[in-house]
């Protein structure tokens, strides 16, 4: 049986929450969650690679078990979160590591690699975007409204999200079995994000989510200098990221492996574990060698 450790760090005045797995000597794998989950969306995902690789999943800011702080203490941007994912690696000595990011957890992880692209060995990307073609537009003309005019008139159209119904959406809609989608995942995401005062966090986030697609540019550039090993692992029904956000990332990495993966959601660990994890072992075993079996 594999062991996860459920850890706690002090991070520049702020206890953030970790699942760790796996041999400290052996190759590092950070994964990076999405709105509006947290690490427990790799719960599954963990037992499963920590045979080869030394695998840390953080709760970021505001969501899971890490602290949330209030939105008038703490400045709730992707380059805030960045920065405490950052000063997480160094509080334990990761220098290298590949990433696996999804959602949120795209932005966090590409300012990471322009921060210091020689960190990074590999990339994951599970529905995690870095392309304008990704972008499905009815899901995300409230959010860029709301981002351009923050307001009364605008606010309603992203609030929405924070409820029970709207988190449910996102894990069910798509996938061809929802049977297989545990309603815990959305219980507890709806529970958490429901804290007293959380709403502002996430409001806040969804105003700078309007910095990330600014930043795409630099990340393809990243990409051609760097030709890191990308896999971009996707639900071919997403309805937030689209199919093709996926392919474009042959446009600056031409070797990149994309798989899409036809039946899956947003949460695609959720109803796909076994093709995702074929997938990762297979890629990661070429990407970032190991001399364990």
């Amino acid at each position: 049986m594999v062991e996860v450790r459920h850890q706690y760090a002090t991070v520049r005045g702020h206890r953030i929450f970790y699942r760790e797995a796996g041999p400290h000597d052996a190759p590092t794998l950070l994964l990076l969650h999405g709105f509006p989950t947290s690490s427990r969306m790799f719960r599954h995902l963990i037992p499963r690679l920590a045979d080869r690789f030394h695998v840390i999943a953080p709760d970021h800011l505001g969501f899971g078990h890490s602290d949330t702080p209030p939105a008038d203490t703490f400045p709730y941007t992707f380059d805030a979160l960045a920065d405490i994912t950052e000063a997480l690696l160094v509080e334990l000595g990761v220098r290298h590591y590949a990433i696996y990011v999804q959602d949120y957890g795209a932005p966090i992880g590409w300012r990471l690699a322009l921060r210091t692209p020689t960190a990074i060995t590999a990339v994951i990307t599970q529905n995690g975007n870095a392309y304008d073609e990704g972008f499905v537009p009815q899901f995300w003309l409230p959010v860029w409204a709301y981002a351009k005019d923050p307001g009364p008139d605008t606010e309603p159209g992203v609030r929405i999200a924070l409820g029970l119904d709207a988190i449910r959406w996102q894990y069910l809609h798509g996938v061809d079995r929802p049977e297989l989608v545990d309603p815990d995942t959305w219980t507890f995401d709806h529970r958490d994000i429901s804290r007293p005062g959380n709403d502002l966090a996430q409001l806040a986030l969804f105003r700078d989510y309007a910095s990330n697609p600014p930043l795409y540019p630099q990340v393809h550039a990243y990409f051609r200098r760097s030709r890191v090993p990308l896999l971009a692992v996707w639900g071919a029904e997403d309805q937030i990221f689209g199919p093709d956000g996926a392919r474009a990332f042959a446009q600056d990495l031409p070797e990149a492996e994309i798989h899409l993966v036809s039946g899956g959601g947003h949460f695609l660990l959720e109803s796909h574990l076994d093709t995702v994890v074929g997938h990762i072992r297979d890629f990661l075993t070429s990407a970032v060698p190991t001399t364990r079996p």
